[in-house]
């Protein structure tokens, strides 16, 4: 099983003991990708206080981000943008955010139109505000 898991020496490490992807026949299933960028502290579009707690954050650059480092892991991993079939968003503000993230998905997806599940869930592992859970043909 060792040989189909996958990961990218360009998008930012995993945040616990899981790869980027991992190839299973003709698919390949990315893990949940976040808008943080490879050897950096820093969050695009995230201000953070003294705690790590979040004081404000840029939704559309955050979008940009993570589709960059989806984009990142299946280039890296044997697939490419232009083969994902599903996506699952998962959103901490959908009220506030959610017509922003779809006008920036529509940008990046309307070629492609993979399938598509967004959910509202009430905090990610780090402090982001939007991550995606890919799966694509290899």
């Amino acid at each position: 099983m060792k040989e189909n898991i996958r990961n990218s020496d360009r998008a930012p490490l995993p945040v616990g003991l899981y790869p980027h992807a991992r190839k299973v026949g003709n698919l390949l299933f990315l893990s949940g990708v976040g808008p943080r960028k490879k050897d950096s502290k820093s969050i695009p579009g995230v201000k953070l206080n003294d705690k790590g707690d979040i004081v404000s954050y840029d939704i559309e650059t955050q979008c940009k981000s993570v589709f960059e480092n989806v984009r990142m892991i299946l280039e890296d991993c044997g697939s490419s943008w232009d083969k994902l079939v599903d996506v699952q968003v998962f959103l901490t503000n959908m009220n506030d955010d959610f017509s922003t993230f779809n006008k920036v998905y529509a940008e990046y997806f309307k070629d492609i139109q993979p399938c598509r599940t967004t959910i509202e869930i009430n905090a990610l592992p780090t402090p982001i505000a939007i991550e995606l859970k890919c799966v694509a043909e290899i």
